[in-house]
């Protein structure tokens, strides 16, 4: 699917538009569900002997739960990626390596890869989420929740003077 003939370069640029499924195995055991088709649109070029540099964009939307509120989110992701393909890539963490004479080239791990960089690491249902409450879990978002709020504990000894029942002994 993610499989480029490197035979047809031939000196010229070769164009790649893929549409992934939401169901793909590429995203298997990643913490990311698609909800739209992954679009993957670019270019790949020779860039030297057994070296080919692609570049384009990755597209799609990702759904998750707000950090805040556990409301289910749906966001879009739109990355312009470069990528640098060496069959002697050794241990440059900026290559994907390829094998060494082959014909064809898979882009799956370096689309898996920048995906993921791409995807927000949390996801918020909007700016303004005012999340859970902490004692009885009620979402803010729908309104106020009834709970007493913690003292605060800079005003305790105030709070001990004024209280006729302490046993504080000065």
């Amino acid at each position: 699917m993610l499989r480029i003939d490197l035979r047809a370069l031939a000196g010229k640029p070769v164009s790649t538009v893929v549409d992934v499924p939401a169901d793909a195995s590429l995203l298997e055991e990643a913490e990311v569900t698609l909800d739209t088709p992954l679009r993957v649109r670019g270019r790949l070029a020779e860039s030297g002997p057994g070296r080919f540099y692609w570049q384009g964009t990755l597209e799609c939307r990702v759904r998750g739960n707000c950090r805040r509120c556990l409301a289910s989110v749906s966001t879009e992701i739109a990355a312009e990626v470069g990528a640098l393909f060496a069959e002697d890539a050794g241990d440059d963490a900026s290559m994907y390596p390829i094998p060494t004479s082959t014909d064809d080239m898979d882009l799956g791990p370096m689309v898996r890869e920048e995906l993921l960089l791409a995807v927000p690491p949390y996801l918020l249902c909007g700016e303004g989420c005012r999340g859970l409450c902490v004692r009885c879990g009620r979402d803010l978002n729908e309104g106020p929740c009834g709970c007493e709020p913690d003292p605060d504990p800079r005003w305790a000894a105030l709070r001990a003077l004024q209280d006729p029942g302490s046993n504080d002994e000065r």
